[in-house]
């Protein structure tokens, strides 16, 4: 009798974590898929190749890796145009309101802006605003996939087919 009830708290437990992350990665595509939004207008204001499309359409896969500097810039515009980013530096107001704009509460959004901004910090402070776009992107890749945040690439490539 013990043992079923040691095993069901397990079971609620385990069901429990799997809905705190489904929420979260919902927050994540949620954010994703608006960011991407103006690409297109980056592209044409910074004269970027269509190449950088991959890198976005491959983003949250694991195993791919971000090198393109041009997909730093593209970054680097559009979170200038949603207003994350202001003078090389990220706003971290603006972006606790985009979290929550995109179903974030009060604590997913702060840890979401942390995870960010500890990037920013951790990282060396690269001349290239580009480049140092491009770090950010990188770390908080990786962060979001320790917390399993990332946002399935079927469910995101359904969205944005769905909306073109």
């Amino acid at each position: 009798m013990l043992q079923q009830k040691e095993l069901l708290l397990f079971a609620l437990v385990c069901l429990s974590l799997t809905q705190m992350v489904e929420p979260s990665a919902d927050v994540v595509k949620g954010m994703t898929l608006n960011f991407g939004k103006g690409l297109e207008e980056c592209k044409k204001e910074m004269n970027l190749p269509d190449s950088i499309n991959a890198d976005f359409y491959n983003f949250w896969k694991d195993d791919h890796v971000l090198t393109n500097r041009d997909t730093g810039c593209a970054i680097m515009c559009l979170s200038s145009k949603l207003e994350l980013v202001s003078d090389g530096k990220l706003h971290h107001g603006n972006t606790l309101e985009y979290a929550k704009q995109h179903g974030a509460d009060d604590t997913v959004a702060q840890q979401l802006v942390d995870l960010i901004h500890n990037c920013e910090k951790a990282l060396p402070d690269l001349e290239d605003p580009c480049m140092k776009v491009l770090e950010w992107a990188k770390c908080f890749k990786i962060e979001i996939h320790k917390l399993n945040w990332a946002p399935s690439m079927d469910v995101l490539a359904g969205e944005m087919l769905a909306e073109i």
